[in-house]
């Protein structure tokens, strides 16, 4: 491994060898110890949950220029505080992923093989806006038995510092290495490009954030990524679908949070009933304060919609604002989705069991949903306890990133003295 020599890059080098040597402690850990940590760093968030709510108080006060969905996505309340400490409890609950038997077989000759599961080592974790990201990545690598390098956004600073350091309470409380869980020790921008050039000393560098950091990660990272594009989701009504139902799953899907990358962006709605159905759909979003921009279609059936362009229906809003398309059926639903989307989550509403197949079948997306809101795209959602993010790549992991997905694996191969000869 080659010492970086710039003075940012020096501070990354300590770092991440104190990670490494921690990663080699917290690998061997049995799965109690590493439960008994994220059980006393669950308690030492909930005791210092007034000290956490003044930091993040601090930080909103040194970005007064966030938007209403990066302020959302920055804001800490106590009962995100609360539900960040269920969420360490919850993935203590879980089975330890590293040391399971993934697959085994025997030879011919004899020879037994194992594919057994094993930590990754040092993750380099870059997120934006969200502190409740240091709670989640910290306590996922800690189960997965890998140590993790946070680099948050200046505007989560000392809320991330706050949470980190009841993450260090319950590795120390624990008897596990500090250096487990560490923040960058500097918002230098340069520190994010050393990490990117860590090869040797980081093992995977997991984005998480808009699309302009995630470009960064891509175009300058000599480390592996472990990356998502931008949440463009789309909820698609079929001719066939439940009214009430519809009205219920859209009203949720754009609106319980803008800001999460799970939040659909895009109405598709089935021309044969889009005359009688939309103006409810649009009525209910409208009374709770939403925005739209529509095709042409669309705008047939409500003249008072403002018109959509390409532009709109290639952008994540993040943001009460929702792009509509009239489409003729699953193949033209699939059609504009391919062109517009993300490969993030789409949802499908339909009572027609063939056409939801036929929608499921036809996307590419990491995550695809029957008759249930996009933003079900969550790791607690999925029975995973918390994610690391949502990957929308082809290798290593698809949808929400959670424990399984945070590991990687080895092979045990057990033998009676069989040779090649």
């Amino acid at each position: 491994m080659n010492a970086l020599t710039d003075d940012t890059g020096t501070l990354l080098d300590t770092a991440a060898r104190a990670a490494r040597a921690a990663a080699g402690l917290l690998a061997r850990a049995p799965g109690p110890v590493k439960d008994a940590a994220l059980r006393h760093a669950a308690g030492a968030i909930r005791a210092q949950t007034g000290q956490i709510l003044a930091a993040n108080t601090l930080d909103l006060a040194a970005a007064p220029g966030l938007t209403a969905a990066f302020r959302d996505r920055a804001t800490l309340t106590p009962e995100r505080i609360d539900a960040m400490a269920r969420g360490l409890e919850e993935v203590a609950d879980l089975p330890d992923p590293v040391g399971r038997v993934l697959a085994e077989w025997t030879r011919p000759n004899g020879l037994r093989f194992q594919r057994v599961a094993q930590p990754l080592g040092v993750i380099g974790m870059i997120f934006e806006s969200r502190p409740n990201v240091t709670a989640d990545a910290g306590a996922l690598c800690l189960k997965a038995g890998s140590a993790v390098l946070l680099r948050g956004g200046s505007e989560s600073t000392l809320s991330a510092r706050a949470i980190a350091d009841c993450l260090r309470e319950g590795l120390r409380l624990a008897g596990l290495p500090e250096d487990a869980v560490q923040l960058a020790p500097t918002q230098d921008r340069a520190f994010v490009g050393a990490m990117l050039r860590a090869a040797g000393l980081i093992d995977l560098i997991i984005p998480r954030g808009g699309k302009g950091l995630v470009k960064r990660v891509l175009e300058e990272a000599r480390v592996p990524v472990l990356a998502h594009a931008e949440g463009l989701c789309h909820t698609y009504v079929h001719a066939a679908a439940d009214p009430e139902m519809a009205r219920r799953i859209l009203l949720d899907a754009k609106l319980r949070r803008t800001g999460v990358c799970g939040s659909t962006e895009t109405l598709l709605i089935d021309a044969a009933v889009a005359p009688t159905l939309l103006p409810l759909l649009l009525g209910d979003l409208a009374a709770a304060g939403c925005a739209f921009h529509a095709d042409e279609r669309a705008r047939a059936i409500m003249p008072e919609l403002p018109p959509a362009t390409d532009e709109d229906f290639a952008t994540e809003w993040l943001d009460a604002i929702l792009n509509v398309a009239v489409v003729d059926g699953v193949d033209s639903a699939l059609a504009h989705i391919r062109r517009f989307g993300s490969e993030h989550t789409e949802a499908i509403v339909t009572e027609d069991a063939d056409a939801a197949q036929a929608f499921l079948d036809g996307i590419d997306s990491a995550v695809g949903l029957w008759n249930a809101s996009t933003q079900f795209c969550d790791g607690g959602e999925f029975g995973f306890g918390a994610e690391i993010g949502i990957a929308t790549g082809r290798l290593q992991a698809r949808g929400p990133v959670g424990l399984e997905q945070l590991c990687t694996f080895r092979y045990r191969i057990t033998g009676n003295g069989q040779i090649r000869g």
